[in-house]
């Protein structure tokens, strides 16, 4: 049977509420969590949540302990690489801390997937990607931040996939979180740095000319651009001029 509309809505505020805090730090690790507290907390059933931190559970953010309860588990043990995690970082204060690795990821992985897909692209799919650079200058050039965006995912995630790698094209959703997180928490830039809109254009271009020393290149100096615009306080959120760039 199907969950019901409002029961699901209750248990996603009660998950992101949840999951928020705990990332944040608002839960600090070895914090005890009580059903019945959260219960008067959340304002939900004892089943809401039992459930929600059966999924905290899962992504091992949290641990049931008998006679004891829920405790929080320290960070080294979170599955990092859960879009929903990285999307609950994204929402606290660590949000720069979360962005600058999720940056350091993607420095190390997209210029390797980018010089494999000079190797391994169809002409078809070169031509793809020249088309989605051509759709970022346009949506620059007429401020259209969501079709920018949408362009901008689809550009990167293109761009793993055709590396033929399937392991690194399952870190799209991850650059996903990252692009969607810049622009939700308003640390994308109102109007694109031209640079790294040629930038985009080079590493399409690259692949279809089938130069992946040049893809390569080009897609690393995109990661570094923003990777050096990154305020070098994880906490100065607030304070830190949005960055120029639109990786």
């Amino acid at each position: 049977m199907d969950t019901p509309p409002a029961a699901s809505r209750l248990h996603a505020r009660v998950l992101d509420e949840l999951g928020v805090a705990i990332c944040g730090g608002g839960f600090p690790p070895g914090t005890v969590l009580y059903v019945d507290e959260l219960v008067e907390r959340c304002g939900v059933s004892r089943s809401v949540v039992r459930e929600v931190l059966r999924v905290l559970a899962s992504m091992g953010l949290v641990e049931a302990r008998r006679r004891v309860g829920t405790r929080i588990r320290p960070a080294a043990d979170w599955n990092v690489f859960d879009p929903q995690v990285i999307r609950w970082r994204l929402a606290s204060d660590e949000r720069l801390a979360q962005l600058r690795s999720l940056t350091e990821l993607r420095a190390a992985v997209e210029p390797q997937a980018a010089l494999l897909a000079a190797r391994r692209a169809s002409a078809d799919e070169a031509a793809e990607l020249v088309a989605l650079a051509a759709k970022l200058w346009a949506a620059a050039e007429s401020g259209d931040e969501p079709g920018f965006l949408r362009a901008d995912i689809e550009f990167h995630r293109r761009v793993l996939l055709h590396s033929g790698n399937e392991m690194f094209a399952g870190l799209h959703e991850l650059v996903a979180e990252s692009l969607t997180g810049r622009h939700h928490h308003h640390l994308m830039p109102q109007h694109p740095d031209r640079r790294a809109l040629t930038l985009h254009a080079d590493v399409a271009q690259a692949i279809q000319r089938r130069d992946g020393e040049r893809a390569r290149t080009a897609m690393t100096a995109l990661t570094q651009q923003i990777q050096d615009e990154l305020p070098a306080t994880p906490r100065a959120e607030g304070r830190a001029p949005s960055p120029r760039s639109a990786l």
